[in-house]
């Protein structure tokens, strides 16, 4: 079941097409993380999503809903963590989420919810006196108030140390495995990799690359390197990939078919008793892939 359909999506800032065209979906019970190039159009897109900006083309469906038009449909059903949320800062952590529930048509526990985020200690605390990242898990915790059926995320975890963006991310994750639905956004390519079921890359207004993790990464080169004798430079076995040598022994490959090729190499190594010195195989990483599509200008 779709929770989230984007169609056609486009949206123009005067001359500007800021959004061209724009598809994709996010299933129910699942974490699709929506990425995106500087000036990509993911902002305008999530504002749309959101239903906080009218598209100028296509359409846009929430859990059977178009969120501009129908916002009293959607709004109860869906929790938005915003980059910028404007909390009064002189109440309390408590006072704000009690104020929150008290607007809020969803039912929930305050002490459950600061617990779920790590805030229990700091509920007698202003809210101006929290540090950037409690600000921002007590965002969360509002999002997440009632445990709406779809949650937006917009960079959930900036200004998190380390540490407390791993909890986040648990957080995150048993939203998804109590059947929730998430887009999220984030600008942390360890966060999607972590946490998303897919991922849509925005490029100049339009998705670049979308699927699953496995689906994005096996589609871009993965690299085998090598150092070998000089003198057997020349004669490596026929592989799938491209194969370049440097400096005489310096073997780089870059292979869609990682396995094969380096089961190749490695028998060819085995059979001419070579030692492969400084052999590595990795998979294109999504940060490598994010880069290459940003200096595709």
């Amino acid at each position: 079941m779709t929770a989230i359909e984007v169609r056609g999506l486009r949206y123009s800032y005067g001359e500007f097409a800021a959004v061209s065209g724009v598809d994709f979906t996010v299933r129910s019970g699942e974490i699709l993380a929506l990425l995106g190039t500087n000036g990509a159009g993911k902002t305008t897109t999530l504002e749309m999503v959101q239903g906080f900006r009218r598209p100028d083309g296509g359409s846009v469906s929430v859990l059977g809903h178009d969120p501009f038009r129908s916002r009293t449909a959607v709004k109860p059903r869906v929790g938005v963590m915003l980059q910028e949320a404007g909390l009064v800062a002189e109440l309390t952590v408590a006072e704000t989420v009690r104020l929150w529930a008290g607007l809020s048509s969803r039912r929930d526990d305050v002490d459950d919810v600061l617990d779920r985020v790590e805030l229990s200690h700091r509920a007698g605390v202003a809210v101006e006196k929290l540090s950037g990242g409690e600000r921002r898990r007590l965002d969360f915790a509002l999002a997440t108030w009632g445990r709406p059926e779809v949650v937006i995320l917009d960079e959930p975890t900036t200004g998190l140390d380390p540490e407390s963006r791993q909890r986040m991310w648990k957080v995150i994750a048993g939203l998804r495995d109590a059947g929730r639905t998430i887009l999220l956004t984030t600008h942390y390519l360890e966060e999607a990799e972590a946490l998303a079921d897919r991922v849509a890359i925005m490029h100049e207004g339009a998705i670049s690359v979308a699927g699953t993790l496995d689906e994005v990464l096996g589609a871009h080169p993965a690299r085998i390197t090598a150092r070998v004798p000089a003198e057997l430079a020349g004669s490596l076995p026929p592989l799938r990939g491209s194969v370049s040598v440097t400096g005489g022994t310096d073997v780089l490959v870059q292979t869609v078919e990682l396995q094969s090729d380096l089961s190749d190499l490695l028998r060819w190594a085995e059979s001419a008793g070579v030692r492969l010195g400084g052999l590595t195989a990795s998979q294109a990483s999504l940060h490598e892939i994010f880069l290459a599509i940003g200096a595709d200008r």
